[in-house]
């Protein structure tokens, strides 16, 4: 399992969209196997979470579009999330629910206080 996490200087970047480099975690049984730093570089999000092969995105504050990307591409989302992203791997890999699971196929913008 690969769970990328939108960076800057080691914390969650607030916003998704941005991020531009990702910390990319390769889970082997809910331990981290290696870690490494995925600069965006312009690229489609679609296109660099397929290159990149990513199952999971821990994230803080998404957009509904770039949402909709992640679930086209069947990653699964853990949004609203903010902190340090080895500690929140960690916390993530220990089973503690984390900020919001993407379940549902249509989110409103106003009532998540988003932009």
């Amino acid at each position: 399992m690969r769970v990328a996490i939108p960076t800057r200087d080691g914390q969650i970047e607030a916003v998704f969209s941005r991020a531009e480099e990702f910390t990319i975690y390769d889970v082997e049984i809910e331990l981290v196997k290696s870690k490494g730093i995925a600069p965006l570089r312009g690229k489609e999000l679609g296109k660099f979470f397929v290159d990149e092969a990513i199952n999971a995105v821990i994230c803080g504050r998404i957009r509904s579009g770039s949402r909709n990307i992640l679930r086209l591409k069947h990653i699964e989302l853990t949004y609203g999330v903010s902190g340090e992203a080895d500690d929140i791997m960690i916390r993530y890999l220990s089973g503690e629910r984390l900020g919001n699971i993407d379940e549902n196929a249509f989110w409103s913008k106003a009532e998540e206080g988003l932009e």
